[in-house]
Formats: structure tokens, C-alpha cells, sequence
């Protein structure tokens, strides 16, 4: 585990956004933690937010050419990372998309600079890869190329209901449908690096073999 995302993971514990205790999750499993990146709502913890994705999008080196954050949850975090990136020498346009078309006005669905070159997806997590799909079909139709995915956390958890699971999991499933790149800052894997660091803390270390059971069952194949 790198110190970006030991930091990382850290930084959303102390926010309250990554939770542990029992929660359902939308495929009906009772999960041992809960990553909810909404609850990044101030401008001190976006902010930070957004370094972290715009450091990891840096260091990964893959090419890029401008941001596009799909709505909802993506359009504070682009304009955020946006601005993160422009503060790290990186200045580079972003867009996001209406759930609805406009028709008057500017009109259309896309708001921000127009789509060209090689597009970063920026949103939260992959959870059935429902708003990824469609933000490819928008960048795609716009003759623009969808290269990278970036989300905050890869849940690396097998997709689909408990009688019908696959072998892979969403972020998985959307490198395979679209031949995308998909980063992120963090992953479950390194949530038990930090829980087995945390060890000697008992708020935490008693989450750590739940969280490892729940790895073990569903976690997807490497």
C-alpha cells in the first residue's frame, strides 16, 4: 500500500465517510463497511478530496486531455479535480452532463468545454457500472475518446446477486466491455492493509475479520 492511499484511506475514516458496522448494500449483502463519498460536503474535505484523485490520476502517467464528471455525484468532484489539477500545473478543461436535455440556452445535455481528445471519467465508486456505460455512449457520440476511468474506492467485490454472482467484479467488468483504463486512489485491499496497521486500535480492529470474511467471499478474482 502506497502512502497516497494508506493517507487516503485514513483521511475518509476520520471524515466519517468510510463507516464500519453492518449495511446493505444494493446488491443485498450485509457489507462490514460503507464508503459514501457524498459525505464529502465541505470545502475543506472536497478539496482534499480532489488532490488525492488528482495526484493518482498524475502518477498513473496514462495520457489525458480533459475531465468529464457524470451527474449527479460527478459534478463537484470533476470541477473539483479540475481545480486540484490546474493548482499542480495541469490545466485542462472539464464537462459533465445533464440527466435531462436542455432546450433552450445553449440546449443539449453536456455543460463545460466540448468533448475532444482523451476523456478521464471522474466519479466516486463502480457499483453496477450503470453511469460509467453511459458516460462512454455520451463521449463516444461527441467523437471523443473514453480512456481512463478514476474512482476514490474499488470495492474489488463480485457483481451481481448471491445466486447468480460472477467471477469479476463491476471494475472489472467495464475494463472488459469497454477497454478502459479504470484507476483508483484506493482499494479493499488496501482498506485491510490499513485495518491490520490499525491493529492495536480496537475501535478498528474489530472490523478487521469481518472485513476480511466479506473479502474472501465476494471478492472478485485478480
Amino acid at each position: 500500500m502506497s502512502a497516497l492511499r494508506e493517507d487516503f484511506i485514513r483521511f475518509a475514516v476520520e471524515c466519517g465517510v468510510l463507516r464500519f458496522g453492518e449495511f446493505v448494500t444494493k446488491a443485498g449483502r450485509t457489507s462490514p463497511y460503507f464508503f459514501n463519498a457524498g459525505l464529502f460536503n465541505d470545502g475543506q474535505s472536497l478539496g482534499k478530496l480532489a488532490d488525492y484523485y488528482a495526484e493518482t490520476l498524475l502518477q498513473s502517467g496514462v495520457g489525458f486531455d480533459m475531465l468529464f464528471g457524470p451527474a449527479y455525484k460527478g459534478i463537484p468532484l470533476v470541477a473539483a479535480v479540475s481545480m486540484a489539477l490546474a493548482k499542480k500545473g495541469r490545466n485542462v478543461p472539464f464537462a459533465y452532463n445533464r440527466k435531462e436535455a436542455k432546450d433552450h440556452g445553449e440546449g443539449g445535455i453536456i455543460v463545460g468545454a466540448p468533448l475532444k481528445g482523451r476523456v478521464v471519467i471522474i466519479d466516486d465508486v463502480i457499483s453496477a457500472g450503470t453511469s460509467v456505460n453511459e458516460s462512454v455512449g455520451i463521449i463516444r457520440k461527441s467523437d471523443a475518446v473514453p480512456s481512463v476511468v478514476l474512482i476514490a474506492l474499488d470495492r474489488m467485490e463480485r457483481s451481481g446477486k448471491d445466486d447468480a454472482l460472477s467471477e469479476f467484479s463491476a471494475v472489472q467488468e467495464v475494463q472488459k466491455a469497454h477497454g478502459l483504463t479504470v484507476l483508483s486512489i484506493a482499494n479493499l485491499d488496501d482498506l485491510l492493509g490499513y485495518l491490520e496497521k490499525a491493529g492495536t486500535t480496537e475501535a478498528l480492529n474489530r472490523y478487521r475479520k469481518a472485513v476480511k470474511a466479506y473479502r474472501d467471499k465476494y471478492g472478485a478474482m485478480n
